[in-house]
């Protein structure tokens, strides 16, 4: 038997923060370049994300990082950390990545890192990932989210040629928490006040008149109003697959680490019920 080809190591990128911003009450970005960013690329998809890489308390990891020799060599407790962010935009001419992060005071792992980090200090991540861009032969698009889908949106509706036809529809806390983005397309504010996360946004997307023609979709956000709206396109709208990028980013009282562990049976059981028509628990 031919022996197997070595193992290439998983090596992350190795970028410097250039500078930050506090965008709104709730939404901090961070700029970072350096020349790490050589090799990286995100110009293909509107919803490209990078795994951002935080170590564990009191380890310290082997050079050149390796994730897979971690993972061997270390114990699970000990492995870095690692949260999930979309590519908010990408200049290729200077090599700057902007992240944008939902923030909520000292409440989880990368929020208050954003806030606290300064420029200079150097930042470990994987990727990019991504599977979405706005298809430019759909005779209209719809694109709906909370906070965490925002930046995906943003880019979304900046990438849309002139001339296209999209219904935007954001949820966020407040009028504070709007943003200007560079697009003619109107943006639907949903203010959420005190009503549950994502009601807003299930009773706006209901209320849409749909066009006659093609769509092409995109909507992303806490998982249980991302489950919603998917029955809605997916069983009464009979949206096909193809033209649908639906998925939870987040799940209300569940950490990422949490949610990403039963991310995939999530969507297999609730893509499965709704192929069948039933009720999705």
């Amino acid at each position: 038997m031919a022996d197997r080809p070595a193992r290439k190591p998983r090596r992350p990128h190795t970028a410097q923060v250039v500078r930050t911003e506090r965008l709104t009450p709730h939404m901090q970005r961070v700029v970072l370049g350096g020349e790490g960013l050589a090799a990286f690329a995100a110009d293909t998809c509107t919803d490209h994300y990078v795994k951002l890489l935080f170590p564990a308390g009191g380890a310290t990891y082997p050079e050149p990082f390796d994730m897979e020799r971690i993972r061997e060599e270390f114990p699970r407790e000990q492995w870095p950390v690692t949260r999930t962010y979309t590519v908010r935009h990408w200049d290729a001419e200077h090599r700057e990545m902007t992240l944008d992060f939902v923030i909520h005071g000292d409440e989880g792992l990368a929020g208050p890192w954003a806030q606290r980090v300064r420029p200079g200090e150097t930042v470990l991540f994987m990727g990019p990932g991504g599977a979405y861009a706005p298809d430019t032969t759909a005779d209209w698009h719809l694109l709906a989210g909370d906070e965490s889908a925002l930046p995906a949106i943003a880019r979304s509706l900046e990438a849309l040629p002139d001339g296209a036809r999209a219904f935007v529809f954001v949820e966020v806390d407040g009028p504070e928490e709007e943003q200007k983005i560079d697009s003619d397309v109107e943006v639907v504010w949903l203010h959420r006040g005190d009503r549950p996360v994502g009601r807003a946004l299930v009773e706006a997307v209901r209320a849409l008149d749909f066009p006659e023609g093609r769509l092409h979709a995109f909507v992303h956000g806490e998982a249980a109003c991302v489950k919603e709206l998917r029955r809605y396109l997916r069983v009464e709208r009979e949206i096909p697959r193809e033209d649908l990028s639906i998925s939870g980013y987040w799940r209300l009282g569940h950490n990422e680490d949490g949610w990403q562990a039963s991310k995939r049976e999530w969507n297999a059981r609730i893509e499965a019920e709704q192929e069948t028509g039933a009720t999705a628990a």
